[in-house]
C-alpha cells in the first residue's frame, strides 16, 4: 500500500538465488518458488493473485525452466547483459575467424597479394555481424520470457 502511490506497476527485484555475471551450470541455484510464495502471502491482503511486479536481476546464464517459472510467479523484467554482450562479442568473433585472411592488412588476401580488404575491415560490416547474433539472442530472451507477438 505504502508503495501504491510511486506506481501501481512498481516494481521490486526480489532475491531467489539470482547474482549478476555468468556462472558454470549448476554453481547458482535459484528459487523461483520464493517468488510465488511472496505473491501468496500478499495476494490474499490485498486482494488480487500477484500484487508483485518482480525484476530478475543476473537473468543471464539461468536455466530455462527457471525462467519460465520465474514468470509465472511475477516476473515482468528479467536483465540478461551478460548474455548479450557475449552474443555481440560471438557475432565479432565469428566474422574474424570468418574473414581472417582479408584482415591481416589493407592489402593483399587469399585472392591476391594485391588485392583491397576495405569491405571487410569496414566497422560496419563487423558491427553489423555483432548486431546480428545480439538480435538472435534477444529474440531467445523474448521467447524465454514470453513476450514474443
Amino acid at each position: 500500500n505504502t508503495l501504491s502511490p510511486i506506481s501501481e506497476k512498481f516494481t521490486i527485484a526480489a532475491a531467489f538465488g539470482n547474482v549478476h555475471g555468468v556462472y558454470k551450470p549448476g554453481n547458482v541455484k535459484l528459487q523461483p518458488e520464493l517468488l510465488d510464495s511472496f505473491q501468496k502471502n500478499l495476494g490474499p491482503k490485498v486482494g488480487y493473485d500477484k500484487p508483485f511486479f518482480f525484476v530478475f536481476h543476473g537473468g543471464s546464464g539461468s536455466e530455462k525452466s527457471d525462467i519460465h517459472n520465474a514468470v509465472d510467479f511475477g516476473v515482468v523484467k528479467m536483465n540478461v547483459d551478460t548474455d548479450t554482450q557475449w552474443a555481440y562479442w560471438e557475432g565479432l568473433l565469428k566474422f574474424y575467424k570468418a574473414k581472417s585472411g582479408y584482415l591481416q592488412g589493407q592489402i593483399g588476401n587469399p585472392e591476391g597479394e594485391d588485392k583491397p580488404n576495405k569491405s571487410y575491415y569496414d566497422p560496419r560490416k563487423w558491427v553489423r555481424a555483432s548486431e546480428e547474433t545480439m538480435v538472435k539472442r534477444v529474440m531467445e530472451s523474448c521467447n524465454d520470457l514470453k513476450n514474443i507477438n
